[in-house]
């Protein structure tokens, strides 16, 4: 294992105390692709725990803001704005998760928008493993990012 960007050896938080607050925002996405039967138990609402797209969409937003928890080494972040949005795609049998986070801080918020998408498609997972355990997490990317040193970034449309 590299060891050369760890202090004495060990990982450690980067340092940004002296870096400048900045405004930044971070949009990932991520996909669900659903059988068959998933999808017919989404659009009948046949899963017993409630809608699984609103759901997941709260547990999006609350995954953002648990990222420093998840995350080692991920600072926490004063979020000013959190979006989650999750929609069916019916023809081509998937759900499409998009989140956008925004904060005014030192580093940047592609974590918390790529783990916002990450549990979003957990919980649309969960909802639906009932119906089918043949559920497929895919695409979990980060979109575009602006703010900061490094300026802003977009993914190519034939990237990923």
């Amino acid at each position: 294992m590299d060891l050369t960007h760890f202090k004495d050896g060990r990982p450690h938080m980067v340092d940004v105390t002296e870096k400048e607050k900045t405004f930044r925002t971070a949009t990932a996405e991520a996909y669900v692709e659903l059988t068959e039967e998933a999808l017919l138990a989404l659009e009948g609402g046949g899963v017993g725990k409630g809608d699984p797209l609103q759901v997941a969409q709260l547990a999006g937003i609350l995954g953002a803001k648990r990222t420093a928890d998840l995350i080692p080494l991920c600072h926490p972040l004063p979020l000013t704005g959190i979006e989650v949005r999750v929609e069916l795609e019916k023809e081509a049998r998937r759900v499409r998760i998009e989140a956008t986070v925004r904060t005014k801080a030192e580093t940047g918020v592609e974590m918390e928008a790529l783990t916002a998408c990450a549990v979003a498609a957990l919980t649309v997972y969960d909802m639906l493993k009932a119906a089918s355990k043949g559920l497929v997490i895919s695409k979990v990317q980060l979109l575009e990012k602006t703010g900061g040193k490094s300026g802003p970034w977009r993914r190519d449309r034939g990237e990923g």
